[in-house]
């Protein structure tokens, strides 16, 4: 602390009627201090005019400077891109991040939700399809929340997101040029509105090709491996024929291409492969993997800066959609006779 930084806490302190200790505990943990004693030191910041910091100044409006990036699985690796994006921002703005895990469950989702009206946190930048229905109109009266990369309608809330349905279409494009036809789609758990937005994108890209779509090629699932294994295997053991595979995660994806080498097929000279996402073992997997790559760091960065718009009073609904970008790799090939 400078020099004049500890003259102006002693001022506030002298103001307040209490010690520089309890300044400084009612603009670092305002919890921890007693309400009338938190407004007498809020009162002497505003007279001295104290700003010693970013953080000070956060803490007068009763901030604790955290924010909690709420992601469907933590155990994913796409979340990890993002979260950076978003700890370099919150670090530039003198916020934290603390990652929550909400395990697919809209209670869990609520629970965070409480934690922010509470005060244990400032905001949530919220990644899961999940949202309470109980709260689902209550609007303006809803703490600070930011939700990336998915939507959730009835909903108008800060937003950042891709284009998922035109992502998808230009991925079965490219497997449509390949000459396939019959295309599983791994999708996520429709209707949520991410999955919903992928399956879209794959029924439009048929439907531009004037392919018939065939229900027994959908599967959906969680977006984990697990998923692309067990899709694959009710699918081979159905007997449903198929060359390719659009799967609406790299995860599902990467279970696939596992299932099916499993049972003694090759990846791409029997099925095709496309994922989405571009996580961190596409590139690495054998075969990399033809993949959406999303700009994860980006859309980091961006939930963060308008979560600080929110904090600072901007009420706006704004949604920023950004680009994606198919990333080809190894996992397609042109199409052979149907396997069975």
């Amino acid at each position: 602390m400078s020099k004049d930084q500890g003259s102006n806490i002693r001022e506030v302190a002298a103001l307040a009627g209490v010690s520089i200790a309890t300044v400084s505990r009612a603009l670092q943990q305002p919890d921890k201090v007693r309400p009338e004693t938190r407004k007498k030191v809020f009162d002497a910041v505003r007279q001295a005019n104290f700003v010693p910091n970013a953080q000070a100044a956060s803490f007068r409006r009763q901030s604790n400077n955290t924010v909690i990036l709420l992601v469907r699985d933590i155990g994913n690796p796409f979340y990890l891109e993002i979260y950076k994006g978003v700890e370099e921002a919150a670090g530039e703005a003198g916020f934290k991040v603390l990652m929550g895990d909400a395990r697919n469950d809209e209670h869990r989702v609520a629970t965070h939700i409480d934690m922010v009206r509470q005060k244990h946190a400032d905001g949530l930048i919220l990644m899961t399809g999940q949202f309470p229905s109980e709260l689902l109109d209550q609007g303006d009266a809803l703490p600070p929340i930011v939700i990336a990369s998915e939507t959730v309608p009835g909903l108008a809330l800060p937003t950042v997101k891709v284009d998922n349905r035109a992502a998808s279409i230009n991925a079965m494009r490219y497997l449509i040029e390949a000459g396939h036809r019959r295309i599983v789609h791994l999708a996520g758990p429709v209707p949520e509105s991410l999955a919903q937005e992928r399956f879209d994108g794959y029924r439009d890209a048929l439907a531009e090709a004037g392919i018939a779509y065939a229900d027994e090629l959908l599967v959906t699932g969680d977006y984990s491996i697990e998923a692309g294994r067990q899709a694959i295997a009710s699918l081979l053991e159905g007997g449903i024929a198929f060359t390719a595979i659009f799967a609406s995660s790299d995860q599902m994806a990467i279970g696939a291409i596992s299932e099916l080498r499993g049972r003694g097929l090759s990846v791409p000279a029997d099925v095709s492969v496309i994922g989405f996402d571009d996580i961190i073992f596409a590139n690495a997997f054998e075969p990399p993997l033809t993949t959406v790559r999303q700009p994860r760091q980006e859309m980091g960065r961006k939930a963060m800066a308008l979560m600080v718009d929110r904090l600072n009073g901007k009420r706006t609904a704004e949604t920023i959609v950004l680009d994606t970008e198919l990333v080809v790799r190894g996992s397609v090939a042109p199409c052979r006779p149907l396997h069975r």
